[in-house]
């Protein structure tokens, strides 16, 4: 799955981890809402919708250099940009 530009929904991957690949700023300053498993959820460091997986945090649990371990998570995901009002386009797996 794409972005398209005319629909204006999130990108297929996005991390909020300035080392990832898949971060990137300017979405992010937009505001992503994230549903997974039908859930809205705020807690997600990173997604990808057309594998259906969301990472987030493990506790308060961090690696040898400060940074929070994550975990995996299985299902279905939708995102969002939250600027967009009230009914915005929804980036998901059909």
């Amino acid at each position: 799955m794409s972005e398209d530009n005319t629909t204006d929904t999130p990108p297929d991957h996005l991390s909020i981890d300035p080392r990832s690949e898949h971060f990137d700023g300017d979405k992010l300053q937009r505001g992503v809402g994230i549903r997974f498993k039908g859930k809205q959820r705020t807690d997600i460091e990173e997604y990808c919708i057309s594998e259906g997986w969301v990472r987030v945090q493990a506790g308060k649990t961090v690696d040898r250099k400060g940074r929070p371990l994550t975990i995996k998570l299985k299902g279905p995901v939708e995102a969002w940009y939250e600027d967009l009002g009230e009914n915005p386009p929804v980036a998901k797996v059909d």
